[in-house]
C-alpha cells in the first residue's frame, strides 16, 4: 500500500473513533456526529461546497474530506477503511459481494453528476480546437509538437495529468488507448500533485496541454461562495433550475469536435459547457458517482441523502458540470 493511502486510511480511521466517541445515534438524529468521505480530487471544488451546505443544515454534523486518487478511494471502500466515496464508476457486482461478504455491509450508490473533461492551453497559445482523432494521437505519441496543430511553434507539447490513479488519467486512457495500454507506454506526461496544480502549470507554461475535470474551470461557485452561506442556501433551496455557462478566462479552453456516423461527421467544436455536456455534443464526458457503504442511522446516510437531493444537485449546477437528477433548462446563450 502506497504511503499516501495509509495515511488516509488511519486519519479515516481515527475519524470512525471520533464517531464511536459520540455515543450511539438515536434513531430519528441521523444527521449528527462526524464521518469521513473519500474523493476523487477532480471533484474537491463540489465536495467542499456540498459540506459547508450540508454541516449549515445540521450543525451538530461534521464531515470530514479526504482527496486522493479515484483507485485509492476504492481500495479504502473494500477494505472498509471509509464508507462513503465520490468517484466515476459504479461498483461491480463482484465488489459488492465482497464487501457483504466480508465487511457485512451493503453498497448503495447513484450518480450525482455528469462531468468533462477539458482540455486546457495557456493564454499565449494558439491552439484553439482539437478534434477526438488529434487527442489520441497526441497521447500515443504520433503528434508531439505544436506545429502539427497550429501555428509555428515547434516546442514540445508537455501533456500535463493530476496525480497517476485518477479517474481522468483513467478515462483518456480508456477512451483513447488500446485495452491494457497506458499512456505512459506512448508517451512521458507531466503528472502533478491535484488538479490545481495542473491549473497552475497551464496559466505559466505556454507548452502545457492541461487534462482536467471541468468542474475546476467554472467561475459560478467560486462567485456564490463569496456570498455568505444563509444566503447561498436560499439560493439552493430556490426550484428554478436555470443554469450558466461561465468558465474562467485565465486559461484557454479548447473546443473538441468527434466527427462520425452519429452527427453526420460534423467538423464543429464544442467547449464544455453544461449545454453541451448535456446534449452529448461535447464528447468527453462521464458519470459521477456517489457509493456509500454506511448504514441507515448515521451521518455519512444522512449526507449521501443530501448530495443525491435537490439543494445537493443544485450545489452541483454552480460547478460547471451537469447535476443527474435536475433536468436544467438553458437560459444563457454560448457564443
Amino acid at each position: 500500500m502506497k504511503k499516501t493511502t495509509l495515511l488516509y486510511c488511519v486519519m479515516a480511521a481515527l475519524v470512525g473513533m471520533t464517531l464511536s466517541a459520540c455515543g450511539e445515534i438515536k434513531k430519528g438524529e441521523y444527521a449528527s456526529g462526524t464521518a469521513a468521505v473519500f474523493c476523487d480530487d477532480g471533484f474537491k471544488n463540489i465536495l467542499d461546497e456540498e459540506i459547508q451546505a450540508f454541516e449549515f443544515s445540521y450543525p451538530n454534523a461534521t464531515i470530514v474530506p479526504f482527496y486522493t486518487s479515484e483507485q485509492a478511494c476504492i481500495d479504502s471502500l473494500l477494505a472498509d477503511k471509509c464508507q462513503s466515496i465520490i468517484i466515476t464508476r459504479d461498483f461491480t457486482k463482484e465488489e459488492r459481494a465482497h464487501i457483504k461478504a466480508e465487511n457485512r455491509r451493503i453498497v448503495r450508490s447513484q450518480p450525482i453528476a455528469v462531468d468533462a473533461v477539458a482540455m486546457i492551453v495557456n493564454k499565449d497559445n494558439p491552439v484553439g480546437a482539437l478534434s477526438m482523432e488529434e487527442i489520441g494521437k497526441i497521447l500515443k505519441g504520433e503528434i508531439t509538437h505544436w506545429n502539427q496543430l497550429a501555428g509555428n511553434d515547434t516546442t514540445a507539447i508537455k501533456v500535463v495529468f493530476d496525480s497517476e490513479g485518477s479517474s481522468t488519467v483513467s478515462y483518456m486512457r480508456d477512451t483513447f488507448l488500446p485495452k491494457g495500454k497506458k499512456i505512459t507506454d506512448y508517451i512521458r506526461p507531466y503528472a502533478q500533485k491535484n488538479n490545481a496544480a495542473v491549473f497552475d502549470v497551464v496559466k505559466k507554461d505556454p507548452d502545457a496541454l492541461g487534462i482536467i475535470s471541468v468542474s475546476w474551470l467554472g467561475n459560478d461557485l467560486s462567485v456564490a461562495q463569496q456570498v455568505p452561506m444563509n444566503e447561498r442556501m436560499e439560493d439552493y433551496a430556490n426550484e428554478n433550475d436555470s443554469i450558466n455557462t461561465d468558465l474562467t478566462d485565465e486559461v484557454n479552453i479548447i473546443k473538441v469536435s468527434n466527427p462520425n456516423e452519429d452527427n453526420d461527421f460534423s467538423p464543429v467544436a464544442y467547449k464544455p459547457y453544461q449545454l453541451y455536456i448535456n446534449s452529448g455534443e461535447y464528447p468527453l464526458f462521464r458519470k459521477v458517482w456517489m457509493v456509500s457503504t454506511a448504514s441507515n442511522s448515521t451521518v455519512l446516510h444522512s449526507f449521501y441523502t443530501f448530495v443525491t437531493g435537490f439543494v445537493g444537485q443544485k450545489i452541483i449546477i454552480k460547478s460547471g458540470i451537469m447535476p443527474y437528477h435536475v433536468h436544467s433548462r438553458v437560459v444563457q446563450v454560448v457564443k
